[in-house]
């Protein structure tokens, strides 16, 4: 049996990274798309950078380079996109960056991957989508918003899906432990966020034949509340 093969967009960012080390550690062949640079990928990993993931037709060649190096693709974890705190009358308004890097760039790589998922005896989709989207609050209008987008898109894909070998689900974290957050909330209780480790080991299970009997889900990873 080959080894499974999964695509990572967002793969140098801080949940990115932590999801790319535990599937190696795990013996997953793994490829990581990626708008940004980054310090490097563990060895024996793709690293396509420099692709723009609102761009559909960038997606799709990243996407089938991926999977034409590996010869299959098996799962897709789509960790690309941005946040902004931003009231709704400031001057220059964040609603369509924050829906082009949250919504279009999962739907542009679900859109390619899913030729190739649909080859595989489980397919898998993980999206990340956002425990503050199910109740927004001040300055978070637009990245919540399209943050449930993405819950949307999950639903109504798991549905379509629903005849084929592919799921389709999302996690929904509420704050990462990671070093800017800490900067940006000097007197939060990081021992109460989520370690992107631990949501790291979420979106795999999700991503295994192990959780097939899951589609459609929107799974909240909120640590200690």
């Amino acid at each position: 049996m080959s080894q499974r093969v999964i695509a990572v967009t967002g793969g140098h960012g801080e949940l990115g990274r932590a999801v790319v080390e535990a599937a190696v550690a795990d013996g997953l062949q793994v490829a990581v798309i990626d708008h940004a640079a980054g310090p490097g990928v563990p060895e024996g990993v793709l690293e396509l950078g420099g692709v723009d993931l609102t761009d559909g037709q960038a997606a799709r060649r990243a996407v089938d380079a991926a999977a034409e190096r590996f010869g299959h693709l098996d799962a897709l974890l789509n960790i690309a996109g941005g946040f902004v705190w931003q009231t709704t009358d400031d001057a220059e308004p964040a609603w369509d960056r924050m829906h082009a890097l949250n919504l279009k760039t999962a739907l542009n790589a679900s859109r390619a991957a899913l030729p190739w998922l649909k080859r595989s005896e489980d397919g898998r989709i993980v999206n990340v989508g956002a425990n503050a989207a199910l109740k927004s609050a001040a300055g978070m209008g637009a990245y919540a918003a399209s943050k449930a987008a993405v819950h949307r898109l999950t639903e109504s894909l798991a549905e379509e899906l629903k005849t084929t070998s592919v799921t389709v689900n999302a996690v929904l974290p509420s704050i990462l432990d990671t070093p800017q957050n800490r900067v940006d909330m000097p007197e939060a209780d990081p021992s109460k966020w989520v370690r992107p480790a631990d949501l790291a080991r979420v979106m795999l299970f999700l991503a295994s034949p192990d959780s097939r009997a899951i589609t459609g889900a929107l799974i909240p990873v909120v640590g200690r509340v």
